[in-house]
């Protein structure tokens, strides 16, 4: 009986480990099976208005799927929704390490850098920090994307359509205390 007693302590020991190692019953939704269930279950999300959500659905699928661009695409598409420029442009980029020609990937890089761009000059032109090179480099792109928009004016006035005259350049009405006047950032490369 003695003899028993260690050989059923061993059984006993041999049965816990068992049973501790079956794998745990995980209550999480499972991952998609494929890409295009993956971009239908981060729609769903966006729809139930749970971005996070859709982002956790896009980067998993990304990490699951690593040839395909449209989680990046995606991903960028909603963090420009959002005002997320700078986000935008990094998953456009990653979208594009994909395939260099996708237009959407493309468009979001021009247009979020665009907008953050607009905004950085705005900010400098508060601030009357807009001189020497950096006016004259911003002089030079304004009027390259006035040739590549095929437009004479960048930004419309208020009521969206062309302003009425141009001012030559370089011709700045300032107040007495040397700021501008002017609402406009860009007023001055039109």
């Amino acid at each position: 009986m003695s003899s028993l007693i260690p050989c059923f302590a061993g059984v006993l020991l041999l049965s816990a480990c068992a049973v501790s190692t079956t794998p745990a019953i995980t209550t999480a939704a499972p991952a998609a099976a494929t890409l295009e269930a993956a971009m239908a279950d981060a729609e769903r999300s966006v729809a139930a208005g749970d971005a996070e959500k859709a982002y956790t659905i896009l980067r998993g699928a990304g990490s699951r799927f690593p040839a395909e661009k449209a989680p990046w695409v995606q991903i960028a598409q909603l963090k420009f929704d959002r005002g997320s420029y700078g986000e935008a442009i990094t998953h456009a980029l990653e979208a594009l390490q994909r395939d260099p020609g996708d237009r959407q990937g493309n468009s979001i890089v021009a247009v979020a850098g665009l907008r953050l761009s607009t905004k950085a000059v705005a900010d400098l032109s508060q601030h009357n920090h807009l001189g020497g090179p950096l006016r004259t480099e911003a002089q030079q792109l304004a009027s390259l994307l006035r040739t590549t928009l095929g437009e004479e004016v960048l930004v419309p006035n208020r009521n969206g359509k062309p302003a009425a005259a141009k001012k030559p350049a370089g011709t700045i009405k300032r107040t007495a205390s040397n700021q501008t006047t002017s609402a406009d950032p860009f007023g001055a490369l039109k």
